[in-house]
């Protein structure tokens, strides 16, 4: 073989073992991110949120592992805050949402409020618009809003994708939103190790987080 030849085999052979070697450690990370059970245990303040009147607690779920009643909550409130903006298209981007509901990677964080809505009424200052009825119907505390997240890779870059971020109208305005992505971006840095890669649909920010008042780079 000529050496020419030679020296641009091995340097093929070399390349080629780089990207492999780059494409198991980016796997790897994403496999380690997806695999914790609580990304919330390593956030203990973000547990809780007590704030402009609300009194709310934050728990972990999986798209596997969704209960029937929190199925029917996302569908509901998917619905209810996304049928207006997709128009006519809302059929088609609702199944899709709800095959990504319950994908295998798909991760939840669940916000729920820690008093009944009633009591939720009285806790507001007088000069705060009293809360509506909620959606949830099943047992235990309601829920109020909801993030549906994955660890996912881009461009061979490992991102946390927010797939939905949804809050019921009387949570919204109250920076509920704001504190969800705050804690979006630690748990992205927690499991990359480096500067968060946080992305969102287009129209999840602007037909959401606009009324949560967020301003998200994308």
């Amino acid at each position: 073989m000529e050496p020419n030849r030679l020296t641009n085999s091995k340097e093929r052979i070399l390349r080629r073992k780089e990207v492999l070697e780059k494409k198991k450690a980016i796997d790897d990370i994403i496999k380690a991110a997806s695999a914790v059970k609580d990304q919330l245990a390593s956030f203990l303040p973000f547990r809780q949120y007590d704030r402009h009147g609300l009194s709310l607690y934050l728990d972990s779920g999986f798209g596997e592992h969704l209960t029937s009643s929190l199925k029917k909550y996302i569908k509901i409130l998917l619905k209810v805050n996304m049928e207006g903006p997709y128009g006519s298209e809302w059929p088609v981007e609702e199944k899709i949402k709800r095959r990504e509901m319950v994908a295998p990677q798909a991760r939840y964080i669940f916000v729920r409020s820690s008093s009944p809505n009633a009591t939720l009424n009285d806790k507001l200052d007088n000069n705060e618009e009293k809360v509506i009825s909620g959606h949830w119907i099943g047992d235990g505390d309601p829920v109020v809003a909801f993030v549906h997240y994955r660890f996912v890779i881009e461009e061979e870059v490992p991102v946390l994708y927010v797939f939905e971020l949804q809050l019921e109208s009387l949570v919204q305005r109250k920076g509920l939103g704001k504190f969800l992505m705050q804690l979006l971006e630690l748990i992205a840095h927690k499991s990359y190790g480096s500067l968060p890669f946080c992305m969102m649909d287009k129209t999840i920010i602007i037909r959401n987080l606009v009324s949560c008042r967020i301003a998200w780079e994308l």
